[in-house]
């Protein structure tokens, strides 16, 4: 595995798991929809966030919850720029959650540094964009599409087809000019996949090697967290953080989280069974 992430103005160092913590400026997520619609109260989470830990902040203004409805593309771009604005000056790397070129294209040109695409660059558009920059790659596994994914989700060979999926987006961005270590990969738990098909992805990511490219997890609060405990979405911390350290355990080099002073302390504390350096 690389032990560093290009990300635009970044490298960062992937000797230990990076936080990236999430902000969504949408009405309609499943976790926190609308708390953060507002720029100012999106701002002011990014910098708390920043302030509790977070290595990353990453920003979507279209929600991908099992069936979500698509937003235009003048929409997405006006949440985000506000957004984007207020927060490119805190040292840490942005992160944009979009599948849509034109969104890319504008956020990259206002100094995004990373972009992280649900439909793992499928679109040839989306991989001429970011060939042209520096910018990080989150590269992610999605059966069907954010509509309808959790229809009866369906594997012949589930690791086999995640990691067919992914080896072959690798390779397309590779043809198209991007570097290798700008890549990060993404299983995507709960992007068409049964609770059954999540935990056997989690339990196995270090069994699921491509190349040697790291692997970004993104669990927090999900379903596979509340079918297993029975809790509703807001109280799903202590379940979040059991599945981000089982990721981190197999290899997982950056997590995706709400909760980012409560994941810090987690990982500080496996840092320090792990190393004692850390301590």
């Amino acid at each position: 595995m690389s032990n560093i992430w290009v990300c635009g103005r970044f490298e960062l160092s992937l000797e230990r798991p990076l936080l990236m913590g999430i902000i969504n400026v949408t009405p309609d997520s499943f976790s926190d929809g609308q708390q953060f619609l507002a720029a100012e109260q999106a701002i002011a989470h990014g910098r708390a966030l920043v302030e509790q830990g977070a290595d990353i902040l990453d920003i979507g203004a279209e929600s991908t919850r099992p069936g979500a409805e698509p937003v235009a593309l003048t929409a997405e771009l006006a949440r985000l720029f506000p957004v984007i604005e207020g927060l490119r000056n805190l040292n840490v790397p942005l992160s944009i959650d979009t599948f849509k070129p034109e969104v890319m294209q504008a956020v990259l040109e206002l100094g995004v540094d990373i972009i992280n695409d649900i439909s793992g660059f499928r679109s040839a558009a989306a991989r001429e964009v970011v060939a042209d920059s520096s910018c990080g790659l989150c590269v992610m596994h999605m059966q069907g599409e954010p509509r309808t994914m959790q229809d009866h989700p369906h594997y012949d060979d589930l690791k086999g087809e995640v990691r067919g999926f992914l080896q072959q987006r690798v390779q397309a961005l590779r043809s198209a000019g991007v570097q290798r270590d700008r890549i990060m990969l993404d299983p995507g738990l709960g992007f068409g996949k049964t609770v059954a098909d999540n935990y056997i992805l989690l339990r196995d990511l270090d069994e699921l090697d491509i190349d040697g490219l790291p692997w970004l997890i993104g669990l927090s609060r999900k379903s596979m967290i509340g079918q297993v405990t029975g809790r509703a979405v807001q109280d799903r911390l202590a379940g979040s953080l059991a599945g981000m350290l089982a990721a981190v355990d197999r290899g997982a080099a950056v997590v995706r989280v709400h909760d980012v002073a409560a994941s810090r302390d987690a990982l500080r504390v496996w840092l320090a069974v792990k190393d004692a350096s850390y301590l």
